[in-house]
């Protein structure tokens, strides 16, 4: 039977952090895997006639060295920093290599470490990691691909967050897409570099303006701690006032009623991807967003006031999962992922088309929900959807809200909307019979 492959965990004090057990492996092993600065570390503690190879880039190919080694008899070791199943390489190689060929040898993380230096409990942090390729600076509404969104998501709903970096995802880094993002007064951030080392340094408790003019050594772990608890505010239903809208047109926005039906028959998951076409003043993608943390909204706007607009309303509720482009809809929308829902508030004129490929373009299960306010679009929406075999409903919606007459109050109506709502059909089985039939 081959021998597991054992991931020891390491720290810079090198040998003097291991337990006799996992030091004992470390030596008697054939074959050791690890980083170039790790390999270097316990150059002594490794036979001389073992064999090293650095995983530095090349992290896809140790599976298949780790397997090649165990069926030629030989033990394999792999060193890797911490806790191996913090934000480590033990999940990837257990996931190639099965459970049974992995043993795990962990060690203290540099999160308990880091805590331990500054005096932190750490059982309430939300663990982040941006220890991957050079993610680029951040920009505003940067799309799920982009290496510190991850991070951005967990620090909008974490009151205390730790963060692995990279050399070129630094702690300054983080620091200016805080900055991006208005966020700079609302975190403050300390940071332990080179733990365990000689050149060991632990900062105090920085503000983001002086953390991001700051170069701090590597390899480093951020802390990030919220400088006042967030502000609480509904998830959705908001009140139209929250909203900046247009000028002097104020009032052009989906009202909170035909909001929160919409949003309703959008039917969202917290991982839902949605696309909002005729975004306006944003008011129906953002609420989408932050009903989905862990989704992304994808939304486009032909009017670049209102696209404006739309950005600052996401800048004042604080939402990252929110990408706007200025642009006339369908143009764009083949580089957008397939939605879970589509929010139509605007056609620009492309209503039919829209219909048509966004029907195409949803998953499973997924909804399209549109808003019409004139007889012509309801028209045209019924009249495509007809040909289309989709199944849809319509609701029309008419609220009346109080207002003061002197020293009483009256009704006053907002204008009715249609709302209409589609999706896929589903074949229930007498309809799959009948089409297999005719094949």
């Amino acid at each position: 039977m081959a021998h597991p492959c054992r991931i020891i965990g390491v720290l810079d004090n090198g040998a003097a952090g291991l337990t006799p057990e996992a030091l004992a492996q470390l030596r008697s092993a054939d074959l050791v895997i690890g980083g170039r600065r790790t390999l270097a570390l316990f150059a002594d503690a490794i036979r001389v006639d073992a064999e090293r190879r650095d995983l530095t880039g090349n992290l896809p190919q140790v599976p298949a060295w780790i397997s090649a080694a165990r069926e030629a008899g030989k033990q394999v070791v792999v060193l890797a920093t911490g806790d191996p199943l913090c934000h480590g390489i033990a999940g990837f190689l257990i996931n190639k290599l099965g459970r049974a060929g992995v043993d795990i040898l962990s060690n203290l993380s540099t999160l308990q470490l880091a805590c331990a230096k500054l005096g932190l409990a750490w059982q309430d942090v939300r663990i982040s990691s941006v220890h991957h390729r050079d993610a680029g600076e951040w920009t505003i509404g940067a799309m799920p691909e982009h290496g510190l969104y991850r991070l951005l998501s967990v620090l909008r709903q974490s009151d205390l967050t730790a963060v692995f970096t990279s050399p070129e995802n630094t702690p300054a880094r983080i620091a200016r897409m805080l900055q991006i993002e208005a966020l700079e007064d609302e975190f403050e951030m300390a940071v332990a570099a080179c733990l365990l080392q000689d050149q060991e340094q632990v900062s105090a408790w920085l503000t983001v303006n002086a953390a991001a003019e700051r170069s701090f050594a590597d390899p480093n772990i951020v802390l990030l701690r919220r400088r006042q608890p967030a502000a609480r505010e509904a998830l959705f239903g908001l009140p139209d006032d929250r909203f900046n809208q247009r000028k002097p047109d104020k009032g052009l926005i989906t009202k909170r009623e035909v909001r929160a039906v919409s949003l309703a028959r959008m039917a969202l998951s917290p991982d839902s991807v949605v696309w909002d076409i005729g975004a306006g003043s944003g008011s129906v993608g953002l609420e989408a967003a932050r009903l989905c943390p862990q989704g992304h909204v994808y939304a486009i706007e032909k009017n670049e006031a209102d696209a404006a607009i739309a950005l600052s309303n996401r800048a004042s509720l604080r939402v990252s999962n929110y990408t706007l482009r200025h642009g006339r809809a369908p143009a764009g929308l083949e580089n957008w992922p397939d939605p879970d829902a589509v929010f139509i508030g605007g056609s620009g004129g492309e209503l039919n088309e829209l219909i048509r490929l966004c029907l195409q373009r949803l998953r499973p299960g997924g909804n399209l929900v549109m808003n019409f306010a004139t007889f012509e679009n309801i028209t045209t929406a019924i009249g495509t959807l007809k040909t289309t075999g989709a199944q849809w409903d319509v609701t029309q919606l008419q609220a009346a809200r109080s207002q003061p007459i002197l020293n009483m109050h009256r009704m006053q109506a907002e204008n009715p909307i249609w709302i209409v709502c589609a999706h896929q059909r589903d074949l229930d089985c007498s309809e799959q019979n009948l089409e297999q039939s005719h094949d």
